[in-house]
C-alpha cells in the first residue's frame, strides 16, 4: 500500500497529487480492476499473449 508523508510547507492538493502517482505507479488500480472478474485460465493465458505480442512489436520500432 502506497504511502506519503507531508512534507514542511506542502499543501494537501500537493500531498494528494503525489499519492495519487504512487498509487498509479504501484499498480494497485489496475491490480483490482483485473480481479474484479474472474477469468479462466484459458482466457487469461489468451490475454498474456496478446500482450507479449504488443510488448514485442514497441521493442522492434
Amino acid at each position: 500500500m502506497p504511502t506519503v508523508v507531508l512534507r514542511s510547507n506542502e499543501g494537501q492538493d500537493q500531498l494528494l497529487r503525489r499519492f495519487r502517482k504512487k498509487v498509479v505507479k504501484s499498480g494497485v488500480l489496475s491490480t483490482i480492476r483485473n480481479k474484479r472478474w474472474f477469468t479462466p485460465p484459458s482466457e487469461q493465458r489468451r490475454i498474456d499473449k496478446k500482450k507479449a505480442q504488443r510488448r514485442s512489436r514497441r521493442k522492434t520500432y
